[in-house]
């Protein structure tokens, strides 16, 4: 499904209009600090009921506005409208009339965002990756999405205990941990084996190296639960004196290798911001292989910093979506990529005006 029509209102400088969106590629115009990228932010606000720039719900308040929203409506037989508004520090959905909640906008329309920050991905701290991959997962995996969310209100719970050395909530606790986190690891070994299969090859095909897999390196080296209860049993009081959890599946790596050898330390700039841009492009494929369905593509300046020739074999393996929205200066070849039925708007303070 995609956008046939978006309505910010209060949202960042854009202005409270309606953008009708009938086409399934649409090209947005304009200087840096128009409204381009903040356009994007309104459509990911859309599937995910937050923004992709890890900011918070106030900050997507305009200037001297007290709440912000946005309407959009769904091109499909049933006309689907979807409204996200925040106001007085809450947040609300709806669809079609009716309170929902964010899971249900990730299965309407989940989108996909390529930006500058996805570097971070390949040569951020640990963390980074495994946001890319459980965001992964949870594009079409929603019991994933379950114990991912319990797993992790465990732990805090557990580091609260670690903390003030109440060692006697630990043998409730620990149980459940080991039940998510196992769950969560048998998911995440089988995600990068599958995701490994759709990267290589495309890393191959457009910067013509070869070898290029993903590691999953858990942090617990035992699959099995009285195994690992032992473990923790005999690692408690580390944890204790520190105060939080020294392992576990919050503490889980992925690592780029090429022929078995670890890649990304020692790639350029230019090869990991390619190594960035097409795990996007593997996350969409693995989602429409896992759910027969085509995401929202939100491609934001991504090509700027790729040579003419590497630009040319990235439209070659574009995966399938279902809409997409890209974003370019003035002074990009932007026609060269263009289609027949592609829409372009120029953006400029805030408003989005069509060509």
């Amino acid at each position: 499904m995609r956008f046939s029509s978006l309505r910010p209102l209060g949202f960042r400088n854009l202005a409270d209009a309606e953008i009708i969106l009938p086409n399934r590629t649409v090209f947005l115009i304009g200087e840096n600090g128009q409204g381009k990228t903040n356009f994007l932010e309104s459509v990911y606000f859309c599937s995910y009921g937050s923004s992709f720039r890890g900011v918070k719900d106030g900050d997507l308040i305009k200037n001297e506005h007290k709440a912000c929203s946005v309407i959009a409506r769904i091109e499909d037989s049933l006309n689907e409208k979807i409204i996200v508004k925040i106001e007085d520090g809450k947040k609300t959905v709806q669809v079609d009339g009716k309170s929902s909640d964010r899971r249900e906008l990730l299965s309407i329309t989940p989108s996909i965002v390529f930006c500058h920050e996805d570097i971070e991905f390949v040569s951020g701290p640990p963390e980074k990756r495994r946001w890319f991959f459980d965001q992964s997962l949870s594009l079409y995996d929603s019991l994933y999405l379950d114990d991912l969310q319990k797993f992790r209100r465990i732990l805090k719970i557990r580091n609260t205990v670690l903390k003030e050395g109440n060692s006697t909530m630990l043998d409730v606790l620990d149980p459940q941990m080991i039940q998510y986190g196992i769950s969560l690891m048998n998911k995440r070994r089988e995600a990068a084996k599958s995701f490994s299969e759709i990267f290589g090859p495309l890393y191959e095909r457009v910067s013509g190296i070869d070898g290029i897999t993903v590691s999953y390196v858990p942090s617990w080296k035992e699959n099995n639960a009285d195994s690992l209860l032992t473990f923790l049993e005999e690692r408690r009081q580390n944890d204790i004196t520190v105060g939080t959890s020294l392992s576990g599946p919050h503490r889980d790596r992925y690592l780029f290798l090429r022929n078995g050898i670890e890649f990304s330390g020692k790639a350029s700039t230019g090869q990991r911001r390619l190594l960035a841009l097409l795990m996007r492009i593997a996350q969409a494929r693995r989602y429409t292989e896992m759910t027969g369905k085509s995401p929202i593509l939100l491609l934001d300046d991504v090509l700027l910093e790729l040579d003419p020739e590497k630009r040319k074999n990235f439209f070659t393996v574009m995966p399938e979506y279902s809409q997409a929205f890209f974003t370019f200066l003035p002074e990009e070849p932007y026609q060269r990529y263009q289609q027949d039925d592609t829409m372009i708007y120029t953006v400029s303070k805030g408003m989005l005006i069509k060509q």
